[in-house]
């Protein structure tokens, strides 16, 4: 019976080394460049400030670190809190923050998401994807609608679409 479990361990042994040896023990992932991270910024901004609204910009990375962050010349000073924790929530949640805005309202199943200390559940934030991964996330604050926060990233995104494609 012994050398039963002996021979079974001795064939799994070797194939459990095998399929470790083959997988590498890194992950490999993607950001934005520092220089793409500022593009959409602005562009968010830039939009904004075409219609009409003094907002602030984030952008983060995969991560939710800041790696842009900008502003209008009159922007609220609560702009820069607001737009990256947008940022980072879309990037965290892996979802549009306009989404997460109705998902969890009073009722509603994720409502305890609004107890956390830094997500931010309100629209603007929203996940900038390249080859089906997130590769960032940007937010906006300022203009007099989440809705029009929402727009205003987005429009950040479709600034720099021609540079995701190089990923």
């Amino acid at each position: 019976m012994k050398k039963i479990i002996l021979l079974i361990i001795l064939g799994i042994i070797p194939t459990f080394f095998v399929q470790a040896a083959e997988d590498d023990a890194f992950v490999e992932f993607k950001v934005l460049k520092p220089e793409i991270a500022i593009k959409a910024a602005i562009s968010a901004m830039n939009f904004c400030q075409d219609e009409g609204y003094q907002v602030g910009v984030s952008v983060v990375d995969r991560f939710g670190l800041t790696q842009a962050f900008i502003k209008s010349r009159y922007a609220g000073l609560h702009v820069q809190e607001t737009a990256t924790r947008k940022a980072w929530t879309s990037v965290s949640f892996r979802t549009p923050t306009l989404s997460l805005d109705e998902s969890t309202q009073p009722g509603k199943e994720a409502f305890g998401i609004r107890f956390i200390s830094t997500p931010l559940p309100l629209g603007g934030g929203v996940p900038i994807e390249a080859e089906g991964s997130i590769v960032a996330g940007i937010g906006v604050s300022g203009a007099p609608g989440t809705d029009i926060d929402d727009e205003c990233a987005r429009a950040g995104i479709a600034a720099i679409e021609d540079d995701l494609l190089g990923f």
